[in-house]
């Protein structure tokens, strides 16, 4: 699944999940929890359980409501049976949530006759310190897909603002970010960006996707349609770079034996095959 430009839309509007779903991000996350008022949290289950299955687009994903909350095993009930790529779980503190939601996950899955480890997990899980410094232990789940940077629960976590007046990061989003990116490369898995708050500022959302993806993300969370389109083109290598990168594993493919070899004058090591396979990956 690719995991460019998740965008979210809220579970309690049609006309959203309907737009979202038939829209251009590589993915859509159908929120049940944040955007959704508490008295409408009954509604948005139901109406994202019934429009989950009018669309068979790869990445359909539905953020439940936390763990320990009155809605998070609710909302496990009825969304599992209309079968969506993946659960996004928000308030990820540590291992033992995602080893419950596995669980949880796995008795839903039997009971509806989908094959155990179906459903996939996207967790969110920076949004407190806690979470952060217990990153290294949580990310060994088999159903995960990625994890997700979040900024704004974390920054009210520590009393901070999410970020500076010139929109960069405090120190301490800044070494929390960094951790993501260190953890999920540690585990093999994607990391997803923080979304860029304000959707009327596109000039400050190519810049902070565009930083995002030279940090090594591989995708940014959208919360505006708009947004998709900037955020697709910052994480898609440019055609000059998939082309030194076609270059790359051609060069190897022709001398398999080989450790090392120059083109266009540079030395070209197996690390840089790592890194030109990645590129190709991520572009096709």
């Amino acid at each position: 699944m690719k995991l460019r430009s998740p965008l979210f839309a809220t579970g309690d509007s049609a006309r959203k999940i309907e737009k979202a779903l038939a829209g251009p991000s590589d993915a859509v996350i159908l929120d049940l929890e944040d955007s959704v008022a508490a008295p409408q949290k009954d509604t948005a289950r139901v109406l994202t359980a019934q429009m989950l299955p009018t669309s068979q687009r790869p990445g359909r994903i539905v953020r439940i409501n936390p763990p320990g909350t009155q809605w998070y095993l609710a909302d496990l009930a009825a969304i599992v049976p209309a079968r969506p790529d993946a659960i996004m779980l928000p308030k990820c503190s540590c291992a033992a949530d995602l080893l419950a939601l596995d669980h949880h996950l796995e008795a839903l899955e039997v009971a509806n006759g989908i094959a155990p480890g179906t459903i996939k997990v996207l967790p969110i899980a920076t949004e407190t310190t806690a979470s952060v410094l217990a990153l290294p232990s949580m990310l060994n789940s088999r159903r995960l897909i990625g994890v997700c940077f979040g900024a704004e629960d974390l920054s009210a976590d520590l009393g901070i603002s999410p970020r500076r007046a010139d929109l960069s990061y405090p120190s301490a989003i800044t070494a929390a970010r960094a951790q993501v990116l260190l953890a999920a490369a540690a585990a093999g898995l994607p990391a997803i960006d923080t979304p860029f708050p304000d959707p009327r500022n596109p000039d400050g959302l190519v810049r902070e996707a565009s930083e995002a993806a030279v940090d090594g993300f591989a995708g940014k969370l959208c919360i505006h349609p708009d947004q998709v389109a900037p955020v697709n083109a910052a994480f898609t290598p440019s055609p000059e770079l998939q082309a030194w990168a076609a270059q790359v594993v051609a060069g190897f493919a022709a001398n398999p034996d080989s450790g090392v070899f120059l083109l266009d004058g540079k030395m070209i090591d197996r690390p840089h095959l790592r890194l030109a396979e990645r590129l190709l990956a991520s572009a096709a």
